[in-house]
C-alpha cells in the first residue's frame, strides 16, 4: 500500500472514530461540553474538531477517557 493510501484511509478511520464518539455521547445524552468536562479538558475544543470536522483527533488516552466517562467499551468507538 502506498503512502497517500495510507494517509488516506487514516483520515477517514479518525473520521470514523469522531462519528463514533458523537453518536454515543449523544445516546448518553451528553453535551459536548460535558464530556469535554468528564476527560479532563477545560472547552469543547478536541471534541467538537474531531468530531465535526476532523482538524483534531482524539489520542488513545483521549479515547480511553471518553469510553470510561460513557461507560461504553472503547472498542465501540473505532468499529464501522
Amino acid at each position: 500500500m502506498k503512502k497517500n493510501d495510507i494517509d488516506e484511509d487514516l483520515e477517514k478511520f479518525y473520521g470514523l472514530v469522531g462519528r463514533n464518539v458523537a453518536k454515543h455521547r449523544e445516546i448518553k445524552k451528553v453535551s459536548q461540553l460535558t464530556l469535554a468536562h468528564g476527560i479532563g479538558h477545560d472547552s469543547t475544543t478536541i471534541i467538537s474538531l474531531a468530531e465535526i470536522n476532523n482538524t483534531k483527533h482524539f489520542s488513545l488516552k483521549h479515547l480511553y477517557k471518553i469510553s470510561k466517562y460513557l461507560d461504553i467499551d472503547i472498542c465501540d468507538l473505532i468499529r464501522k
